[in-house]
Order: structure tokens, then C-alpha cells, then sequence
């Protein structure tokens, strides 16, 4: 908080505090930057980190790895501070796998459950995927540029920005190169389609852990890299169109799947994943401060959001079927209360924190005249309607309607598994994070959207093209207030998309009005198995590796390197032996004959010559 504060007084920091390596003319340091827009993810990662470490001492107060969780914990908030304060490329990369590693350790925290194991080999695969697009853009950066300094990059780009490249016989911007490569590794870390697959497998983790990851650290380490790096991808057109089409398909297609999960925590996971699209969407049409104000306003309601359904999930005895729920309002009105703050912020509420920066990417993506932006803005809008129709169907069910729960605790108890008779609200340790954090999700968009937004807040940090796409002048000129914005969204698509996914969520789940959907059963296999992403993955990539494996361990292995070249080497070796042992016969005539023909051979050579 002091260095936001710092900030706003203009102080920046950008200091190399020790060289690492220096190698064959490359400098490799360790430096940290420290502005306006490294600060505010700096409040996001400690604030959120602080509230989900108080949250933990009750939540896992009985488990077993109760300590070995919170160094975990600790451990990642590290990381993604190193990742956000970094002022290189190497000091990025050392951050960004950091996050990965320990998001590998804590998605497997309880490491005896077989699909606590998948899910954190499935993350960290993924990821791999998308961190090797990311090294093959910082190693064209280091090759072209001859620096991995960020300040140095940026001043060097308008000497290569003409720089031509030729990959597979086709000629390419060298920035267009680079900004692909990044915006891959991106993908993997901000879980964009088609790298989405781990995100809603790492909810086998423990709750505290799945508000961390998803609210404040490894999935906004892309957007931040992206909006970090805005001087270079504004020079390519080609990669701002790809980031906008990416982010579009996922904020439609994964707030589509959160409808038919059943999962407490899944159904959350899933609108994280939308809400990142969103994200990306806004940096594509280079809104850059308004991606991350997004970034800012979501990370308090969607840690409210989870921690709140770990309150809930401890209710229920760790039971997370929300079609087993109900009624919990009655039980525990402060979860149930701040759950619904969450909530109606995630859907654009007016005058909720979520309302001001969802709107404001709508808006942006309406305006402006990049590829894809038009694409962007239909997906963005039916979104809205797909957001309030999952959260809500989530609301209702768990919270609202009759009390599922009582046949669930009848067969517990017969199976000799003790339960107290009715849920209840969870302690002050879980409950104060979540007053805490239905503050902000409540008033930090109105009191931020003006200075983050349209103020002058990310000057110098951020750098947008005017002349092409989205400018905030342009986004101003539609802007008089939060007041204003909230009154002119009564006339604008995405509140009443909005609104009518909230009424249909209240018509199926409350009223149990019976309403033909027949049209959608060709669609339930694919939303059900995740639009066969996963199948896919399974049945041609991870088969296709084992079989490539097992083609290169019989064939190459075994065959080229054990029998030919190292056994056969070895039997070359015993040929020439038995061979050369024939000469050894023992006389020393024989050898006094060899070395009289060698000296002849030898003086009629020099002779020669």
C-alpha cells in the first residue's frame, strides 16, 4: 500500500540491484521496478494473500499439512511479487515459473487423492505448453535486442520495427514474432482457450488456495505481462486481433459451461475463466488501464466469491454438489449476505465495483476499429446474460428454495458418519475476510474508475496507439461520472442481458417453472465434457506422446543408440582387437620386419616430399 502511495506522488523506481551473469557479451541482472502499475498489482497480491492467510487458520486448522500449506501459500505470494516488481525478462521468467511450481505443489497439496494428482500434472503440463511460447519470445528478445531490460527494449523497438524474419519460408514482423510468442505464454498463465483445460481441475486443491490462485496470482500474471509489455504490441495489429478473438471465445464459451456444473467451486472457476476473457478482450482493443482496473475490481469479488463458498462447503461437510444444498440462508445469513455481494458485482450491477469495469470493457470494445472488435463486443455482451444466469443458478440453489441437504445428512449419519443436524455459520476467522472483502466489491470501482481509468494514473507505464484502436479520450467523451455511467446503463444491452439472466435463473431454480429446452440436448454431451477439449487432449495428444514415446524408446533408443551406437561401437572395438591381435605374434623378427617397413615407408615419404 505505501508504494501505491508512493506512486501517485510520481516516484518510480527502476534499479538493477546486482548482476546475476554476464556471458558472451549478455548482461543477465536482477533489478526491480516499482510504478503505478506494478503497484497495484503489488495491493492486489498482498491484500488478497493477507485476507486468504487469516481465512486458512480456521479453514485448515484441522488438516494435517496445516503448515506445510501456509509456507505453500507464502511461498506463492513471493512469487508473484517477484514476477510483478521484476524489471527484466529473467527475473519475470524466474517469477512466472515460480508460480507455476507452487501452483503444481498446492493444486496437489493433498497429494493422496488420485485427482488431486491429475489436476496438478495437467496444470503444470499445460503450462509448459504455454511458458515455452514465452521463452522462445524472451530468447528473440535477448538475440535482436541484446538486453533483457524492459526500459532498454522498449527504446530499442522503433530501430527494429521494420525487422523482417523467415519462419518456415514465410516472411514475419520480427514484433509480430515476439508479441505471438508472449501472448502464448500468456494463454497458459491467464487460461485462454484453447490452454483453459487445467484451470477448473486445479479446484482439487484446498479453497484457500483456488481464491489465491484464481483472484490474485497465476492467472493475472498474463494479463499483467500483457498490459507490462503494451509499447510492443501496440506495433502489431495482427497480435492485438488474435489477443481480441482469443479473449472473446472465452468469455462466451467458458460462462456457457459454468451453467450446466453442479460443483460449488467449478461453477466459480468457470467465471473466472470468463472474466479473464473479458480481460483479454481489453487489452486487445488496447484498453490497457481498463484491463486492469477488470483485474483490480474482480480479484476482490471473486476472492469473496470463493472464500465464501469455502464457508460454505465447511457447512456442508465439504459436500460441494450444489444440487444437494438450499436454504442455507437461514443457516448462515453473513456467507449467504456476502455471497450475494459477490454475485451481483460478477454480474454488472450498477453502482457494484464489477458494474464499472465490465461496462467500461463493453464499451471499449464497441468503440473500437481493431479486427475482431465487433466479434468481441456481441460475445462480451451475451456474456452478461450467461454470467447472471450461472451465478444466480448457483445463488438459488445453494442459499434460497427448500433444504436439499437433509437427505444427504440422513445417509452420512447411517453410514455412522456424525454431522450436527443443521448447518452453521462459519467462525469470525472465515467471516471477517468476507466482510472484509464485500467492502471493496461493493465502492472500489466508483472510487477508482477515474483516476485508474481516465485519469492520467498509468501515464508513461502503459503506451496506447490512438491513432488505431481504443483510446481513453475517446472512451471519455461517453463517460460523466459514475453517477452518469450507472443511469445510462439503464438504456445499454448488457444490463438487460443482465437482467434477464437473473429472471430465468429465478423462474427455473425458484418458481420450478417447467420450460421446454429440448432445442439444447444435442449441446449437453459437449458442454458436459467441456466442448471435448479434454477428450481431445487425451485421445491424440497424450497418446500420441506416449506413442511417440514408446516409437523413440524401441526404435531410437534401443535400436539406434543402445544396439548401434553404443553396442555397436563397442563390437567395432572387438573387430579391430581381434583383428590387430593377429600381429602379435611374440617373435622379434617379426617386429624388427614391421619396423624396417615403417622406416622405409617413412624415409621414402620425407624423400618425396
Amino acid at each position: 500500500m505505501y508504494s501505491l502511495y508512493l506512486t501517485l506522488y510520481g516516484f518510480k523506481l527502476n534499479e538493477t540491484v546486482y548482476t546475476w551473469l554476464a556471458s558472451g557479451g549478455y548482461i543477465f541482472e536482477v533489478g526491480f521496478l516499482i510504478d503505478t502499475l506494478s503497484a497495484v498489482m503489488m495491493v492486489i497480491v498482498t491484500f488478497i494473500s493477507l485476507m486468504v492467510h487469516i481465512y486458512t487458520i480456521s479453514y485448515m486448522k484441522d488438516d494435517t499439512g496445516f503448515s506445510r500449506f501456509f509456507s505453500y501459500i507464502s511461498l506463492f505470494t513471493f512469487a508473484m511479487l517477484m514476477l510483478v516488481m521484476s524489471n527484466n525478462f529473467l527475473q519475470l521468467f524466474f517469477g512466472w515459473e515460480a508460480v507455476g511450481l507452487v501452483s503444481y505443489l498446492l493444486i496437489g497439496f493433498w497429494y493422496k487423492k488420485p485427482r488431486a494428482i491429475y489436476a496438478n500434472l495437467k496444470a503444470f503440463l499445460v503450462n509448459r505448453v504455454g511458458d515455452f511460447g514465452l521463452i522462445l519470445g524472451v530468447a528473440l528478445i535477448m538475440f535482436w535486442f541484446g538486453t533483457l531490460d524492459y526500459q532498454e527494449v522498449f527504446n530499442r523497438l522503433p530501430a527494429l520495427l521494420s525487422q523482417e524474419v523467415v519462419l518456415f519460408n514465410t516472411s514475419i514482423s520480427l514484433v509480430t514474432l515476439i508479441g505471438t510468442c508472449l501472448f502464448i505464454g500468456a494463454m497458459g498463465k491467464s487460461a485462454q482457450v484453447p490452454l483453459h483445460v487445467w484451470l477448473p481441475d486445479s479446484m482439487e486443491g484446498p479453497t484457500p488456495i483456488s481464491a489465491l490462485i484464481h483472484a490474485a496470482t497465476m492467472v493475472t500474471a498474463g494479463i499483467y505481462l500483457v498490459a507490462r509489455m503494451s509499447p510492443l504490441f501496440e506495433l502489431s495489429d495482427f497480435v492485438l486481433s488474435l489477443v481480441i478473438v482469443i479473449g472473446a471465445i472465452t468469455a462466451i464459451s467458458m460462462g456457457i459451461l459454468g451453467i450446466v456444473q453442479n460443483d460449488i467451486k467449478k461453477i466459480i472457476a468457470y467465471s473466472t475463466l470468463s472474466q479473464l476473457g473479458y480481460m483479454t478482450v481489453a487489452l486487445g482493443v488496447s484498453a490497457y488501464s481498463v484491463a486492469i482496473f477488470h483485474l483490480l475490481t474482480h480479484a476482490f469479488f471473486k476472492a469473496l466469491l470463493f472464500l465464501g463458498a469455502g464457508s460454505v462447503i465447511i457447512g456442508m461437510h465439504h459436500d460441494q454438489d450444489i444440487t444437494q444444498m438450499g436454504g442455507l440462508k437461514k443457516y448462515m445469513p453473513v456467507t449467504a449476505l456476502t455471497f450475494l455481494i459477490g454475485s451481483l458485482s460478477l454480474i454488472g450491477t450498477p453502482l457494484f465495483s464489477g458494474f464499472y469495469s465490465k461496462e467500461t470493457i463493453i464499451e471499449a470494445a464497441s468503440l473500437s476499429s481493431a479486427w475482431g472488435a465487433n466479434f468481441a463486443y456481441f460475445a462480451l455482451v451475451f456474456g452478461v446474460f450467461f454470467t447472471a444466469l450461472y451465478s444466480f443458478r448457483l445463488y438459488f440453489l445453494v442459499f434460497c428454495g427448500e433444504e436439499r441437504w437433509h437427505t444427504i445428512r440422513r445417509k452420512k449419519n447411517e453410514h455412522g458418519l456424525k454431522s450436527k443436524e443443521y448447518p452453521v455459520e462459519s467462525s469470525k476467522i472465515i467471516t471477517i475476510p468476507l466482510v472484509i472483502l464485500a467492502i471493496p466489491s461493493i465502492f472500489i470501482g466508483m472510487l477508482l474508475i477515474d483516476p485508474l481509468v481516465y485519469g492520467n494514473f498509468f501515464d508513461g507505464n502503459i503506451t496506447v496507439d490512438n491513432k488505431i484502436h481504443t483510446n481513453i479520450d475517446l472512451l471519455a467523451s461517453h463517460y460523466h461520472g459514475v453517477w452518469s455511467m450507472a443511469v445510462h446503463s439503464l438504456f445499454t444491452l448488457p444490463l438487460w442481458f443482465a437482467i434477464a439472466g437473473v429472471l430465468l435463473a429465478w423462474a427455473l431454480f425458484i418458481k420450478k417453472m417447467k420450460i421446454n429446452f429440448k432445442f439444447l440436448n444435442p449441446f449437453k454431451s459437449s458442454l458436459k465434457n467441456n466442448y471435448g477439449f479434454d477428450d481431445f487432449n487425451e485421445k491424440y495428444i497424450a497418446k500420441g506422446i506416449l506413442k511417440l514415446g514408446d516409437f523413440l524408446s524401441s526404435k531410437v533408443d534401443i535400436k539406434i543408440i543402445d544396439d548401434f551406437l553404443v553396442n555397436g561401437s563397442g563390437r567395432l572395438v572387438t573387430y579391430f582387437a581381434n583383428k590387430l591381435k593377429l600381429i602379435q605374434s611374440g617373435y622379434i623378427y617379426h617386429y624388427a620386419f614391421f619396423m624396417i617397413i615403417g622406416l622405409f615407408l617413412l624415409i621414402s615419404f620425407f624423400v618425396r616430399t
